[in-house]
């Protein structure tokens, strides 16, 4: 570190920052993204910044200048520092601080950039899970017919007599899942709010004849602009770049596998992405999901790019 940078690193106390510290952090969101040319957080994390009671947010400030922000919840921890601050130890000190919060916090690093590994091998961490984001032309090449087999119903979301069996079965699909399980009425409130929410773009899949929700699939449209400032992107947005769509949640009830209702709602989902005219469609799924990775490869997905989580050895 030179002599002539001085930082300090320290706790945001009372809950959500100032606005003036919750502005200085969300312009470094936007310069790290312009620079890295992916976001250094995820959507929950970035939600995270000013919402949320058990959130531990951390600063690293040179006087009275905002340089880098880490924030630690459900043991996943998620930092950036502004780009013209790197390579002077801030990194490293907020995530060495945000690994101290609790006994086996793991940190993301998404797109796992040189910057990222750097820090990791100076704290002596390793890759513990990683996520890969994969991606398809909108058009080519062509997509399956949506063919709905006998006694399932499919349509899109009517509003919110369907959130209670929305949510049952998000719950149940993912129960393992860190970010996705354990959703509330207020996750499913919260992003039927955001201004990219579109009830066309949600498909259910029911038993015929019942409310009985089987599966369901939630696209998401990503506008230019979200690209550019990740104000409120479930993922990261990769830089400046033309609205994308995404396959942001398919979710079976694991008391329905095996009916094909994965590739159905994916199909139907992609259809309607297809169908808004956008250049790009990209998802995300676990790296060691082979079966899934198989599937949307077959689809037409490829790699684009992988974000990693990083622990402190056992």
């Amino acid at each position: 570190m030179s002599s002539d940078f001085a930082y300090g690193v320290h706790s945001i106390d009372g809950g959500a920052p100032s606005s003036h510290v919750s502005h200085e952090i969300h312009r470094i969101l936007s310069r790290a993204t312009e620079v890295d040319g992916t976001a250094p957080l995820s959507e929950q994390a970035v939600k995270a910044v000013d919402d949320g009671d058990e959130v531990v947010r951390l600063v690293a400030t040179e006087g009275d200048r905002v340089v880098g922000y880490v924030g630690i919840a459900d043991g996943m921890a998620e930092a950036v520092v502004d780009p013209p601050s790197r390579g002077r130890g801030v990194g490293s000190e907020l995530v060495s601080r945000a690994l101290d919060v609790a006994s086996g916090t793991r940190v993301w690093a998404h797109g796992n950039l040189p910057a990222a590994q750097s820090v990791a091998a100076r704290l002596g961490l390793t890759v513990v899970r990683e996520l890969l984001q994969m991606r398809r032309a909108a058009a080519h090449p062509d997509l399956p017919d949506v063919v709905v087999p006998d006694g399932i119903t499919l349509r899109t979301y009517r509003g919110h007599q369907d959130d209670a069996e929305l949510l049952r079965v998000n719950n149940a699909a993912f129960s393992w899942h860190p970010e996705q399980g354990g959703w509330t009425d207020r996750d499913i409130a919260s992003r039927r709010d955001e201004s990219w929410f579109d009830p066309a773009g949600l498909f259910l899949a029911f038993e015929e004849g019942s409310d009985r929700l089987l599966g369901f699939h939630w696209t998401k449209v990503h506008s230019a602009q979200d690209r550019v400032v990740p104000q409120a992107p479930l993922l990261p947005a990769e830089g400046v770049e033309p609205a994308i769509g995404e396959v942001y949640v398919v979710g079976i009830d694991p008391q329905s596998q095996g009916r094909g209702l994965g590739r159905v709602l994916t199909l139907a989902g992609l259809h309607y992405l297809r169908n808004r005219e956008l250049g790009q469609i990209m998802l995300y799924v676990e790296a060691d999901n082979t079966a899934a990775v198989h599937t949307y490869t077959k689809l037409g997905f490829e790699k684009y790019h992988v974000d990693a989580a990083y622990a402190r050895n056992v």
